[in-house]
């Protein structure tokens, strides 16, 4: 097997799990200083794309785009939050889960009825559009790493937040003892709202930046939706460092089995029967990797008590 190829694909893995971070990431803020389940949180991942691909179609501005996305899933979110789920905050998480999912089915029709039912494409700015050759010998295109540098830079953006901000102490307050910040005069109820406006946002510029490689449609939030909850599974509810490590897991754990197990398998069956097979258990890979971990770390690696 050729270096080149093995390297590609880890970098293919660190990319997709920067991607599954800025979603995870805004998922885990939102649980644990909110306590609420928000399944809507992959409807908000595809107003962020569809936002930044109307944008690029009048403009032809890729930056414009990212900003559009930024400010349509922070508006979005912040006016889930007034009208629907600070009503949810005292009920059950039935409601919440319940109440979310009815969300995912308004925004995904309001979306087709907007923009029909036909991908839209967003196409990468052409600064980004070629390959960067990686240490002499490794061609790799220039998006993806731009990608992987959003996330890196996010991330860092997201830890300077949480500890060295006002902001960020009341968010980690928040998490602990939310009745106790109120009765000290915090505006509990616009930081719920800053909280989840952040968190959406987060998500809207995933959708933006994964739209450009793949297509921005209705729906296309929700599997992404699905592996962002593995993702803060596997790295505890809560916690960002969680999410960032949970979500490097993820991606290289999918992006390399589907790498490695077809080749592996094609040494004892055919090459189609191998690609088939290992298609199939690379896609299982991440929920083993998130039961082995719950099996030994019930609260994910970082969560609270570990």
């Amino acid at each position: 097997m050729p270096a080149t190829l093995l390297l590609e694909q880890v970098l293919n893995g660190l990319q997709f799990g920067m991607t599954l971070f800025l979603m995870a990431s805004g998922l885990t803020l939102i649980f644990g200083v909110m306590g609420l389940i928000n399944l809507a949180h992959g409807a908000l991942y595809m107003i962020g794309a569809f936002a930044a691909a109307a944008v690029a179609g009048l403009t032809g501005s890729f930056l414009l785009a990212l900003a559009a996305a930024l400010a349509a899933g922070a508006m979005a979110g912040a006016i889930i939050e007034m009208l629907v789920i600070r009503r949810l905050y005292g009920r059950d998480h039935l409601d919440q889960v319940l109440a979310t999912f009815a969300l995912i089915l308004i925004f995904s029709e309001a979306t087709r009825w907007l923009f029909g039912s036909f991908p839209l494409e967003l196409s990468i700015p052409p600064a980004l559009s070629g390959p960067v050759m990686l240490a002499g010998f490794l061609p790799y295109p220039a998006y993806r790493l731009a990608i992987i540098a959003i996330g890196i830079l996010v991330a860092l953006g997201l830890f300077l937040l949480i500890a060295r901000t006002r902001l960020g102490i009341r968010i980690r307050a928040g998490e602990n003892d939310r009745e106790m910040i109120a009765a000290l005069g915090v505006d509990i109820a616009r930081l719920y709202t800053l909280v989840f406006a952040l968190g959406a946002a987060l998500a809207g510029l995933a959708g933006a930046l994964v739209g450009a490689i793949q297509s921005v449609q209705v729906g296309m939030g929700e599997p992404v939706l699905i592996l962002a909850l593995v993702v803060i599974v596997i790295g505890g509810i809560g916690s960002l460092r969680g999410a960032l490590v949970g979500a490097l897991l993820v991606g290289l754990t999918d992006t390399l089995g589907r790498f490695l197990l077809p080749v592996a398998l094609a040494r004892l069956l055919g090459p189609s029967e191998a690609a088939g097979v290992g298609g199939a258990l690379a896609s299982m890979l991440i929920y083993v990797l998130m039961a082995g971990v719950l099996l030994f770390r019930p609260r994910g690696l970082f969560g609270a008590g570990t």
